[in-house]
């Protein structure tokens, strides 16, 4: 687990698995014990000098991605799922919402307590993107 920052002190998070931002905002940002994950969407893990690549057309593998992303944010700011007390869940087709809700039992099987969570249909993700997943963390 990461060293906890000052409570006063707001900590930008970029995992090694992630692009720098291309502009100025970032993956996640802690503050004391609180993390808020920016939304995260199906890339796969970031390769120097090549554009993002979704994890497939698919919404089984974009899910499976996104929710490694949203991980990945987590742990670089010192938390884990246990640690999510909110996730926001943005799809791009109604069609989607069973599929969706399986996947994310599964994922989310082994958790002592879920997390909160919303789904809502949102239709401004990039073309050949199907899902973004933010997600607010308390630590301690």
């Amino acid at each position: 687990m990461s060293e906890v920052p000052e409570p006063h002190v707001k900590t930008a998070i970029t995992p090694p698995t992630h692009t720098v931002p291309p502009a100025r905002f970032s993956h996640g940002v802690r503050k004391g014990n609180i993390l808020q994950v920016a939304g995260q969407v199906g890339f796969l893990p970031a390769q120097e000098g090549r554009p993002p690549t979704p994890a497939g057309p698919d919404l089984r593998a974009q899910v499976l991605q996104t929710l490694a992303n949203v991980q990945a944010v987590l742990e670089a700011g010192g938390a884990s799922w246990e640690d999510a007390v909110m996730v926001r869940v943005y799809l791009t087709d109604t069609a989607h919402f069973a599929e969706f809700n399986a996947l994310y039992d599964g994922y989310f099987a082994a958790l002592s307590e879920p997390p909160a969570a919303r789904t809502t249909v949102y239709v401004g993700l990039p073309a050949g993107l199907l899902v973004e997943i933010d997600a607010l963390a308390v630590l301690g």
